[in-house]
C-alpha cells in the first residue's frame, strides 16, 4: 500500500464521521424541547403541584340500588300470607322462645320496605301491639279462609298418569331446574325462588341435604304450608312440589326478600353443668364413659341424615350411651343435630366436646313411647280431620278438594 492511498482512506473516514455527527446534532436540535417546556424535575414547587393533582380523588357517583330493591317514594310492601316470617321455617320453632338477642331489632327486609314489625327473630303476621275488636289481645288470622284458597288453587287431585308425567318431567335427565335446601333449611327467600320457578313449570324439584334431612316429615309439612303447593313425589332427599291446577303467576303472593341473614337469638344452654337427675360426680363419669364409647357412625358434611334417628333408637336397645362422630362438620350443625336427636328420639344430651355428640337414653327410656313432636303432629291431624268432616257439604267436588289439604303421601 502506497502513502497516497493511506491519506485518501483517512480523509474518507473523517468525512463520514463528520457527516454522522452533523446528522445527530440535527436530530437533537429538531426534537429537543426548550427549557421552558421541560422544567427541571427537581423543582420543589412543580413537585408539590403534581402531588396535589395526584392526591385529588374522583368523586364516586351516588349509590343506586337495583330496580327490584329501590323503594324510594313508594309505600312499604304488604303481604297477605297468614304466617309469621322467619329466616328459616324448618330450623326454628315458635314454641321455643329465645332468652335474648345478639343485635338490635333491625329488620332484615330493609328500612321502610315492609309493613310488619321485626321482633328480633320473626315478623309476625298480626301486629302484637294492636289489640282485637274485643280488646282481649292481638287479633288472629282466619286459617279456614287460607285453607279454602289453597284448595281452590290446587283444584282436583291429579290422576296417576298426570302425576307420573310431572315426576318424569322433573327428573335430572329432563331438566336442570332445581332448588337446593341446605343446612339453613327452608329459608324465607327460598319461597320466592320456588314461585319464580313455578312461572314456567308446573312442578319443581327440590334437593334436600344437611341437617334438615333428619326430619323430612317437618320439611315436607313446611314446604306445603308455606308455599301452598302439594308434594307429589319424594325419594330420599329429592322432593317434587306441584303448584296446582289453577295457579296464576299474576296472582302469586307478595314475598318481600330478606336483604341479609339476621343473627340467631340467644337460646337456653343445651348442655347443663349437671345432667338432670344426676350429681356432679356422676355427670363427669358419664361424660368420660361417653367419650370412650365406640362411635355409632361418622356423619359426612352436607349428607343425608334421615337414617340417624332410627339408628340411635336401635342402639339404645342394647347400649346406654351413644357417640356420633362429627369431625369436619360446623359446630352449629352438630348442635342442631343434637337438638333434633333430643326431641325426636328422645334422649338426653351429654356433651359436644371434641367434635362429637354423646347422648344418654335416660333412666326412664321407653323406645315405644311417642315423642313430643309426634304427639303435636297427631293432635294437629285429628283437629284437621274433625274440621274437614264438619265443613263437608256432601258434594263429590268438595270432598276431593278436602283430600288435597291432607299431608301428602311420602313415597
Amino acid at each position: 500500500m502506497t502513502r497516497s492511498s493511506v491519506t485518501c482512506d483517512f480523509n474518507t473516514v473523517v468525512v463520514v464521521a463528520h457527516g454522522k455527527r452533523s446528522r445527530i446534532e440535527g436530530l437533537r436540535s429538531k426534537y429537543r424541547r426548550s427549557p421552558d417546556n421541560n422544567p427541571s424535575p427537581h423543582n420543589p414547587e412543580v413537585e408539590a403541584n403534581n402531588n396535589r393533582k395526584n392526591t385529588k380523588k374522583k368523586k364516586k357517583p351516588p349509590y343506586k340500588p337495583p330496580s327490584s330493591l329501590d323503594r324510594t317514594g313508594k309505600k312499604p310492601l304488604h303481604s297477605n300470607l297468614p304466617f309469621d316470617f322467619r329466616f328459616s321455617y324448618t330450623e326454628s320453632s315458635s314454641s321455643v322462645k329465645p332468652i335474648g338477642l345478639r343485635e338490635p331489632k333491625y329488620s332484615p327486609f330493609g328500612p321502610g320496605r315492609f309493613d310488619r314489625i321485626w321482633t328480633g327473630f320473626c315478623a309476625p303476621a298480626v301486629d302484637p301491639t294492636v289489640t282485637s275488636v274485643d280488646g282481649d289481645g292481638p287479633g288472629t288470622i282466619d286459617l279456614k279462609k287460607a285453607k279454602e284458597s289453597r284448595a281452590k288453587i290446587l283444584g282436583k287431585p291429579l290422576t296417576p298418569a298426570e302425576k307420573a308425567s310431572l315426576v318424569d318431567k322433573c327428573q335430572k335427565h329432563r331438566t336442570r331446574r332445581e332448588v337446593h335446601l341446605g343446612r339453613d333449611g327452608l329459608t324465607h327467600n327460598m319461597l320466592n325462588d320456588i314461585h319464580n320457578n313455578w312461572k314456567n313449570a308446573e312442578a319443581i324439584r327440590i334437593k334436600c341435604l344437611g341437617v334438615p334431612t333428619m326430619d323430612m316429615q317437618n320439611v315436607c309439612t313446611q314446604l306445603e304450608e308455606k308455599t301452598g303447593g302439594l308434594i307429589i313425589h319424594r325419594h330420599g332427599g329429592q322432593i317434587i312440589l306441584y303448584r296446582g291446577r289453577h295457579y296464576s303467576k299474576n296472582k302469586r303472593p307478595i314475598i318481600p326478600l330478606m336483604l341479609w341473614k339476621p343473627h340467631e337469638p340467644v337460646y337456653p344452654r343445651l348442655i347443663k353443668t349437671t345432667i338432670e337427675g344426676l350429681t356432679i360426680e356422676e355427670t363427669k363419669e358419664m361424660r368420660k364413659r361417653g367419650s370412650a364409647v365406640p362411635a355409632l357412625t361418622k356423619l359426612a358434611k352436607n349428607g343425608y341424615y334421615a337414617s340417624l334417628i332410627p339408628m340411635v333408637r336401635d342402639a339404645f336397645l342394647t347400649d346406654e350411651l351413644v357417640r356420633i362422630d362429627c369431625k369436619g362438620l360446623e359446630r352449629s350443625d352438630y348442635k342442631k343435630i343434637g337438638v333434633k336427636l333430643r326431641d325426636l328420639v328422645p334422649c338426653i344430651l351429654v356433651t359436644f366436646e371434641k367434635e362429637q355428640i354423646v347422648v344418654w337414653k335416660g333412666k326412664n327410656y321407653n323406645g315405644n313411647a311417642k315423642t313430643r313432636l309426634e304427639e303435636i303432629i297427631s293432635a294437629q291431624n285429628t283437629e284437621s280431620n274433625i274440621s274437614s268432616e264438619n265443613s263437608s257439604t256432601g258434594s263429590h267436588s268438595l270432598s276431593s278438594d278436602d283430600q288435597t289439604l291432607q299431608p301428602a303421601a311420602i313415597g
